[in-house]
């Protein structure tokens, strides 16, 4: 059983779970247009065997059953992602009044639930015809985005409660660019310079768009691993800092201070766009709340290579199934140094939090005691934040839904309940049921 009940929280702390469309929806629904994920998943060698978000879990079709679920485990607010390509397909022009319809019916379905809408503009599915005008590393995709902005949140705007512009910077520009790991798979520096600068334009406009909509309760999303030296030596401490650098430091300095970290710059100043320095006072526009999404560490070595010179190696801890060592401290210590070094009194709160493991369904039950241990472990690490004054107010478990986990297709399930990928039925876990004991107000 969980180690927590909500009485152990403040009457205003928020209990919430999360999703993205691409990962659940069902792409090939609703006149959704084609995405960069579409065409990388197609290509040879990229995700695992070849599977995309055509299909999902359907939730395309299931929302109502899913959104039961979710209400009736005692959350407070569900966090989701509008598609870009499914409100407009080709990334400009005319909408997809099918799509518009979606998300329209999806909030007052929440509503109707007592759900609080927590909205996210971009989970990572840029449409195709946006990617073909060179995507992120297109000065011009802030002024698409701030465009995708006001058709949907002219339309749903009216009825969040909270929105964020882009989901975890970090995968848009440097895992997608750098690694090549996710679409549009780059691995080219310059492209990764202008991805990451024009990520934080695109989250800046947006901002101010959905500001001259009227809208409140407007924050950001970022995406945190701890970075800890492989040992004691310079070069080790060197390499961990330059890794939370532009891992950790470099999204959140560039919205919170107008700058980016030195040590990041110095090898990619080089690269970024022209002018890049002239654009802070849009990329500063002023947040109601920070999100952070945190799932591991990373334990950083030095090596001679090109910058950044450095790799990763194993550490001794337990792992989850996607191999991250589950290192609950490091939630903490982003919580605290968060607040200390860039938001202040500014409302915090946990926007992903997760675990993924090789859950079985038998007997008609998916028993993870695992996923049970690892929330209550993190949720001891909100605890301490909020006995030291962190001004914490809400936590988020990643996922809803066994989904699409990318390049690594359907194996990895992260979900508090059970998806059988062929019949598409639904089966919380043993961690759900938990939640719900938990959540119960009493």
């Amino acid at each position: 059983m969980l180690g927590f009940t909500r009485n152990d929280f403040p009457d205003d702390f928020l209990f919430g779970t999360a999703t993205s469309s691409y990962q659940i929806e069902g792409h090939a629904f609703g006149g959704a247009g084609t995405t960069h994920w579409d065409t990388f998943a197609a290509t040879p060698g990229n995700v695992v065997r070849g599977e995309n978000g055509a299909r999902a879990c359907d939730h395309y079709h299931r929302f109502e059953e899913d959104f039961d679920l979710v209400a009736a485990a005692g959350f407070d607010a569900y966090r989701f992602s509008t598609s870009w390509a499914r409100v407009l397909p080709e990334g400009r022009g005319a909408p997809n009044q099918e799509g518009l319809d979606f998300y329209d019916r999806l909030t007052d379905a929440l509503l109707e639930r007592g759900l609080k809408p927590c909205a996210t503009l971009y989970h990572w599915e840029l449409p195709a015809p946006l990617a073909d005008l060179g995507g992120w590393r297109n000065r011009d995709i802030a002024g698409w985005f701030a465009d995708y902005t006001e058709v949907i949140m002219g339309r749903i705007g009216d009825r969040m409660f909270s929105v964020a512009p882009i989901n975890e910077p970090w995968c848009v520009g440097w895992l997608s660019h750098f690694l090549g790991q996710h679409a549009p798979g780059l691995r080219d520096i310059r492209a990764t310079a202008h991805a990451m600068h024009h990520v934080l334009l695109a989250h800046g406009h947006a901002i101010e768009t959905m500001r001259g909509l009227g809208m409140e309760n407007l924050g950001g999303v970022f995406n945190m691993e701890w970075a800890t030296p492989a040992d004691d030596s310079a070069a080790a401490q060197n390499a961990a800092a330059l890794y939370d650098g532009y891992y950790n430091h470099f999204f959140l300095s560039g919205v919170f201070k107008g700058t980016y970290p030195e040590i990041v710059m110095q090898g990619l100043e080089p690269h970024m766009p022209k002018g890049w320095q002239d654009d802070f006072a849009i990329i500063q526009a002023p947040l109601d709340w920070c999100g952070i999404n945190y799932y591991t560490r990373k334990i950083i070595a030095p090596n001679d290579g090109l910058w950044p010179s450095h790799h990763e190696i194993g550490g001794p801890l337990p792992k989850t199934f996607m191999e991250w060592e589950i290192y609950p401290e490091g939630l903490y210590n982003f919580l605290t140094r968060t607040a200390a070094e860039y938001t202040g009194d500014l409302p915090l709160y946990v926007t992903e939090n997760g675990m993924a493991a090789p859950d079985v369904l038998e007997h008609g039950t998916v028993a993870d005691p695992h996923r049970i241990d690892y929330l209550n472990s993190h949720v001891a690490m909100v605890q301490k934040a909020l006995a030291d004054g962190v001004p914490l107010r809400g936590y988020f478990i990643w996922s809803l839904l066994d989904n699409y986990e990318w390049a690594l297709g359907y194996d990895k399930r992260f979900g508090l309940v059970h998806v059988d990928f062929d019949t598409l039925d639904r089966t919380p876990k043993s961690s759900y049921h938990a939640l719900t004991t938990a959540l119960t107000r009493t």
